[in-house]
């Protein structure tokens, strides 16, 4: 099973209130650079590119929640990252509304990511 149908299978199987945003936001970071892979890490879909770059927290059910495991390498001038703890930064999505409105940031975000590690 490739890792792509490991987290259809994790999704087609979750039951989330805002399913339908996160499996928005999926197609939004995945299509936003073809380097980036997904997988099934940390209870929820992964995305990584030469290290683990984001991860889904489906256990939140309020919002869509994506972990940027080192959001503090990511430069948001537009103030949707919420900072965390230990380097760590938190997008949050409430309805397909917010995924619309914050997809060009969402895609920046990832197309950086590639960029620092390219360099």
């Amino acid at each position: 099973m490739s890792n792509s149908e490991k987290v259809n299978a994790f999704l087609s199987k979750l039951d989330h209130p805002l399913k339908a945003e996160m499996e928005a936001v999926r197609a939004i970071i995945t299509g936003a650079n073809s380097k980036i892979e997904e997988d099934v890490k940390w209870g929820g879909p992964s995305f990584d590119y030469k290290e683990a770059m984001a991860t889904f927290n489906p256990r939140v059910k309020d919002y869509v929640a994506v972990i940027f495991h080192q959001g503090e390498l990511l430069q948001d001038d537009s103030g949707f990252l919420e900072k965390g703890t230990k380097g760590k930064a938190y997008a949050k999505f409430h309805s397909m509304e917010e995924v619309e409105t914050h997809k060009a940031t969402l895609e920046k975000l990832v197309n950086d990511w590639v960029k620092l590690m390219d360099k």
